[in-house]
């Protein structure tokens, strides 16, 4: 019984250096990327043609990594329940190529600003009002208006592949026949393949 606990205890210092390890390579103000297994996931996947289709912002707080992030409604999330939530617990850490910019102002310029969006309802429309948002909206508006970067590209929904089965199925479930095919739209994808980021961390 003796070389159980020795070895429990062995694999509880792997864990907790293991967590040290990616706690030490996370920042304030990353982004972070996954595979949601939500219910629209495989059509903005398929309409994109990316497979990260959930996305939101890293803070620490009391020595803890939360995702501030646009679900139902706009909320912070410890860290190891939103990885949970993705396919297979993946998710990769972006960050910007050139990071000065978020100086310690900065970073309380985005959490002032994402308060403005906390407990508002999730935007299934993909409207570019501020009266709902959706998770990359939700990133692009913080980055924008508290750090002056535009990461990724502003899209229409037109823009998007649109063929797919599946993407038709789901775009006439929310929008019947008349589809709001000029909708400006930022998408996880545009944001995940900008350039201006650099990849931190993936799991």
């Amino acid at each position: 019984m003796r070389w159980m606990r020795l070895l429990g205890f062995a694999a509880l210092l792997l864990i907790c250096a293991s967590s040290s390890a990616l706690y030490g390579q996370l920042r304030d103000g990353d982004i972070i990327f996954q595979e949601s297994q939500s219910s629209q996931s495989q059509a903005i996947q398929l309409a994109t043609h990316s497979h990260y289709s959930h996305m939101g912002i890293l803070y620490r707080e009391h020595g803890r990594w939360f995702v501030f992030e646009a679900v139902q409604p706009v909320t912070m999330t410890p860290l190891p329940v939103w990885a949970a939530r993705g396919r297979g617990g993946h998710y990769v850490v972006k960050r910007l190529r050139d990071d000065r910019a978020l100086t310690p102002a900065t970073l309380a310029r985005m959490r002032a600003e994402g308060e403005r969006f906390r407990g508002k309802d999730y935007d299934l429309y993909f409207g570019w009002s501020d009266q709902r948002i959706y998770c990359s909206e939700l990133v692009w508006k913080i980055y924008k208006r508290a750090a002056g970067v535009e990461i990724g590209h502003l899209q229409k929904l037109r823009d998007f592949d649109l063929s797919n089965p599946i993407v038709q199925h789901k775009i006439r479930q929310r929008y019947g026949s008349h589809i709001p095919l000029d909708e400006p739209v930022i998408s996880p994808a545009s944001m995940f393949n900008s350039d201006l980021l650099i990849e931190a961390y993936r799991r």
